[in-house]
């Protein structure tokens, strides 16, 4: 007999079938963004990142993005409406979703000119979504664990226990030895991509002012949520003072460098967006 239509399935059934739809699809976008990344870069290092290839793979990164993360705000939506539970903060609170804010980036990135280094976050934090998905469902699917032989002194009750493959631990491994340095690394290359804009703005590149403004309240936000992000800009202090304070440095640098650590405290202090939302606290990440 044929499987019935899926209008017909029950209603957990249809529920957990698009559950696995909206998962494998987020996995694809992944996936899919790696691969344009990878085919960039190629035209990138032979100088013609503004060919018809090296744009399409340029702006459909991007899309692929997009798709990712509005996938995982629709499913947190998704799950809210299910319990009754209201966003904290009402239509601010959901600014402070650092998915929220990923995709609103990836929207920003696929209008405006382009910059190459945009693309690196969203591929290092994709290179890790994919191996995860690969680890808990490819893996599993193609070859799935053996059931080992339960010992003398185990318990007839007791649960089966099953060996993973060899595969899928060596993708757990690299993910829990690389992922802190590699959200690190998104933190550095997220500053330095700010520098880069704001050197795009002083030239007045076009649509540099709209962008540096929206991309500084966009690391203002992660500043605020990732410890990584702050690690970051604390280690830049350090260094900027240690040159700054060696012998020799003219005293105008050191001012000029005293005044920029004054406004960005000001900024710091003027731009909390937990003043705005309900008085709570947006939950910090560490990624």
């Amino acid at each position: 007999m044929a499987p019935p239509p899926p209008a017909d399935m029950p209603l957990p059934q249809r529920l957990q079938k698009l559950a696995s739809t909206l998962q494998f699809a987020w996995f694809a976008g992944h996936a899919a963004l790696i691969l344009c990344i990878t085919r960039y870069a190629f035209s990138w290092l032979r100088f013609n990142y503004y060919g018809g290839m090296a744009q399409f793979c340029y702006r459909f990164a991007f899309i692929a993005a997009a798709s990712t993360y509005g996938i995982v705000v629709y499913k947190t939506w998704r799950a809210r409406q299910k319990t009754g539970a209201k966003q904290p903060g009402g239509p601010l609170g959901y600014l402070s979703d650092e998915n929220v804010q990923y995709l609103l980036m990836a929207l920003v990135w696929l209008l405006m000119p382009q910059y190459p280094l945009a693309l690196l976050p969203y591929g290092i934090y994709s290179v890790f979504h994919v191996a995860t998905y690969t680890r808990a469902n490819v893996i599993p699917t193609i070859a799935p664990p053996q059931k080992l032989a339960p010992s003398a002194a185990a318990s007839p009750n007791g649960k089966p226990q099953y060996a993973p493959h060899p595969m899928a631990d060596a993708i757990g491994s690299f993910v829990k030895r690389y992922y802190d340095a590699s959200m690190s690394v998104v933190a550095s290359l997220e500053i330095g991509l700010w520098a880069r804009i704001f050197l795009s703005a002083l030239f007045f590149q076009r649509r540099s002012w709209i962008l540096i403004a929206i991309y500084t309240a966009f690391l203002r936000a992660r500043y605020a949520q990732s410890s990584h992000v702050q690690n970051s800009f604390a280690q830049l202090e350090a260094r900027v003072d240690n040159l700054i304070g060696a012998q020799g440095t003219p005293p105008v640098a050191r001012q000029a460098w005293d005044a920029v650590k004054g406004i960005a405290r000001q900024f710091h202090g003027a731009t909390d967006i937990n003043k705005y939302v309900s008085g709570a606290a947006a939950p910090k990440k560490t990624s």
